[in-house]
């Protein structure tokens, strides 16, 4: 592992190209064909060899305790500790809330210079099940909170350092660490060269049948994952988090500090936003939730990383007295922006006061084979971009904890095919495809760089429970 030494400089703002987008070079202009595109991508093995993409390299002056502390300045105070406290958990948890860090880290590293439309969070735990509109579970990325333009290689590492530190909770040597990191990134290869190939439109429609991927493998913790998936409905939500009175009125709980309802008047501001929600909705959706009316509505904290930003439950009912429950997001900036020194990292052109909430939303779509049908955005009079969808439906996710190491790799590969079919979206996915050719070379240094990151993390980790011991971070149960 090299020296720190500085970041290198953001690659310089270019002009609208053909399509009316800023941001980065082409590879596949409109009108641009594959092969040329291929062989862009070829060349660029001159500027950064594929071998190159093993070194593990560090910003000057690095302090991931810093960038932590500075993460938490914009957050909810009173839950902070909350969010502490479920990083401390393991080096896993840590890693899932510290991709601030990561990414300022990643920035120093090399790069190939082709952007597509990204996660920027694509770690294990950010894959999962959910329902499509037709009732059909599916399996594929489901967090976006950070997704925008940005090099696709900073996807492939997040993931692959993910699956080195759920192999090292498990007892795995870092060497076995590095050769599973390497044939993940192997079937991300593969996958990415065969969806190429397809037409545009077959790569658009293709996606993962999870009930057919997933079950009858063999494999008890897929069945398990799936089985529970099913039951996860907005039905078995609502009996979590909300109460019915005497009079048979539903109304959300409280839990605090996980659960916390809101004061009558910021009600009655939400009813404000549901309208303006509605209006980002396809018509024939914005017309079936024009039915609903607002019931409810409370703070919740959710997963680790985003714990302490604005999250909401929203609870609506139905002409016939049926429920439904809403989830609200804050859309922040992205760290593609914030640590990984991009610019124009929003899938579209635009500087609209909606911004992080379309970046979320449209990625989102971008990414997904198939995406929820009440997927929306606001903005709140203060500028605060937020971003809506159903709170559960069927939503669920495999617990790596418990499997095998044959069920571990089976999962990492169906990850590392979801997420190259989400990459295959951009037209620049043409030229990944010429860097990546066909040798070893590639997926052999990520598989070396991830087993080395995955290290730093750990010793990252270690560093925050002590800051935490000596009182430089609050912990608070949650």
């Amino acid at each position: 592992m090299s020296a720190p030494h500085a970041a290198r400089a953001a690659s310089p703002r270019l002009p609208l190209d053909d399509a009316g987008r800023r941001g980065f070079r082409r590879y596949l202009p409109p009108g641009g064909d594959a092969a040329s595109a291929r062989e862009a991508g070829r060349a660029l093995r001159a500027s950064t060899p594929r071998a190159e993409h093993a070194e593990v390299v560090l910003p000057e002056g690095r302090d991931a305790l810093g960038v932590i502390e500075r993460t938490h300045g914009g957050r909810i105070p009173e839950l902070i500790g909350v969010r502490v406290n479920r990083m401390l958990q393991s080096a896993h948890a840590y890693y899932r809330g510290t991709v601030d860090v990561m990414t300022r880290d990643l920035a120093a590293g090399p790069v190939t210079g082709i952007h597509l439309v990204i996660d920027a969070d694509a770690h294990l735990g950010n894959f999962g099940l959910y329902a499509s509109p037709e009732r059909r579970l599916v399996f594929d990325l489901n967090d976006f909170d950070e997704a925008g333009v940005g090099p696709w290689e900073w996807d492939l590492r997040r993931l692959g350092v993910s699956l080195a530190l759920e192999l090292a909770s498990q007892g795995a040597a870092e060497d076995t660490a590095r050769h599973e990191v390497t044939g993940m990134i192997d079937a991300y290869r593969t996958e990415l060269r065969r969806l190429t190939d397809l037409a545009a439109t077959d790569r658009f429609f293709a996606s993962v049948d999870a009930a057919a991927e997933l079950l009858g493998t063999g494999y008890p913790s897929f069945d398990r994952g799936v089985a529970k998936a099913r039951t996860r409905t907005s039905e078995q939500a609502l009996g979590k988090v909300a109460r019915i009175d005497d009079h048979g009125r539903a109304f959300l709980d409280v839990q605090p500090p996980l659960l916390v309802p809101y004061p009558a008047e910021r009600l009655e501001r939400m009813t404000h936003r549901l309208h303006e929600y509605l209006g980002t909705l396809h018509t024939d959706r914005a017309l079936l939730l024009s039915q609903y009316r607002l019931v409810d509505v409370a703070r919740r904290v959710v997963g680790v990383s985003s714990v302490g930003t604005h999250c909401s439950i929203v609870l609506l009912q139905g002409p016939s007295g049926e429920n439904l429950l809403l989830q609200v997001k804050e859309a922040l900036p992205s760290v593609l922006e914030t640590y990984g020194a991009l610019t124009d990292v929003e899938p579209r052109a635009g500087e609209a006061a909606d911004r992080h909430a379309r970046r979320v939303t449209g990625s989102q779509r971008i990414l997904q084979s198939t995406s929820d049908p009440f997927l929306g955005r606001t903005v709140d009079p203060d500028g605060r971009n937020y971003f809506w969808r159903q709170f559960r439906d069927m939503k669920g996710s495999i617990d790596l904890s418990r499997a095998a190491p044959g069920e571990i790799r089976a999962y990492a590969a169906l990850c590392a095919r979801q997420l190259a079919r989400a990459h295959a979206q951009s037209p620049d996915a043409f030229a990944v495809v010429g860097y990546l050719g066909s040798s070893p070379t590639f997926p052999a240094a990520i598989g070396r760089w991830c087993a080395d990151y995955a290290r730093i993390v750990e010793q990252d980790w270690q560093a925050f429970s002590e800051a935490v011991a000596a009182g430089r971070f609050p912990r608070s149960e949650g």
